[in-house]
């Protein structure tokens, strides 16, 4: 896996751009025979060779993938290319733009096999897409720096507006960036519709950096990463995921005994990332097989070291570095779809006056 492959997946739920595509032509039509059946995903997206192979031998189906840039361009080009789908599946699209892809009428009714062992907390009202990960949104900080300054870490976003940690968070884009929008939406969770727009004053005051995305904000900007050591960074605070410091454990050479970043667990905003069967797909049985496919044992205790994210259905199990250097946020502020649904693009141009002007 190269490096730009191995950051998208430490993220899990993607490096996503908000704004619309430009065009949604294509020369891929997605066309599809009865024994292939195709999948639309982002490019963080990925699996085992071996255990896809398992679901192409028992299924008799032969998987083909479109990776259709970040999450954000992925969705809306599926979204204008609905009457003529580019496959058959849709794997992506999360909390924070399900509403878009529901109101558009992107997906067909299919309760996926398995859906009963999907965990109460993770469910959506009807049956137009399946719960398939999830992962929360937290500031990540940089052990060995708040070792050296003798600083606590912060622990709760109310920490991050004291003078303790003036210009020391980077931040992403809330209209660039799905970790920057979930931050902003963890706020907005947090201190109510009223209240968002203050503290992000205070945070501003308090010398917030704000980057176009992840990758710039974790890989340059943040001092415990390992790219940002070689980039010599200078911001010991940085909004990543919850399962960043295991991906910092699994991937170093040689391998350090504890992970040299931690969570903030105060601070965190879960992420729910689901798949649909699109509408007037070529291959609607093969599709179900599929989505069936994604809610098996075997899928979902293989996606925490491929896509950096947690299972959703009961029983499945991570591995020990995650339970050890990247555990679940025990309380993260959440927020129902709809709710997003309403205000995200009022509160996405509100933050960008507010914040970067």
């Amino acid at each position: 896996m190269n490096n730009k492959k191995l950051f998208a997946a430490v993220v899990g739920l993607g490096l996503v751009t908000l704004s619309a595509c430009g065009s949604s032509s294509s020369s891929d039509s997605g066309s599809t025979g009865s024994k292939t059946v195709t999948l639309v995903s982002h490019d963080s997206w990925a699996v085992s060779k071996g255990v896809l192979a398992d679901f192409e031998k028992k299924s008799g189906y032969k998987v083909k993938v479109l990776e259709d840039g970040d999450a954000g361009q992925a969705v809306n080009k599926a979204i204008l290319t609905k009457d003529n789908p580019q496959g058959d599946v849709f794997f992506g699209v999360d909390n924070t733009l399900l509403s878009r892809a529901l109101d558009n009428g992107l997906f067909q009714s299919y309760e996926a096999k398995g859906a009963d062992t999907i965990q109460a907390g993770y469910r959506v009202d009807g049956d137009k897409v399946t719960p398939i990960d999830t992962g929360d949104i937290c500031v990540n900080y940089d052990k060995a720096w708040f070792s050296k300054h003798k600083l606590q870490p912060p622990t709760s976003y109310d920490d991050l507006i004291k003078p303790a940690y003036k210009n020391l968070l980077v931040t992403e884009n809330a209209s660039t960036s799905s970790p920057g929008l979930g931050f902003l939406l963890g706020s907005a969770a947090k201190y109510g519709d009223d209240g968002w727009q203050g503290y992000w004053k205070k945070l501003k005051a308090n010398g917030v950096k704000v980057v176009d995305g992840w990758e710039q904000a974790y890989n340059e900007e943040f001092s415990g990463s390992a790219g940002g050591k070689k980039a010599k960074a200078d911001r010991p605070l940085v909004v990543s995921y919850a399962s960043s410091p295991p991906a910092e454990v699994i991937y170093a050479d040689p391998k350090p005994s504890t992970a040299p970043t931690g969570v903030a667990d105060g601070t965190c905003f879960r992420q729910i990332e689901y798949a649909g069967l699109l509408s007037n797909a070529k291959n609607t049985k093969g599709g179900k097989a599929f989505l069936d496919f994604l809610l098996t044992n075997e899928f979902q205790q293989d996606m925490p070291l491929n896509m950096f994210v947690y299972p959703v259905v009961q029983g499945a199990q991570v591995p020990a570095e995650f339970t050890k250097y990247g555990p679940q946020a025990k309380d993260p502020e959440t927020m129902d779809p709809a709710k997003i649904a309403e205000h995200r693009d009022d509160w996405v141009k509100s933050w960008t006056s507010l914040v970067l002007k």
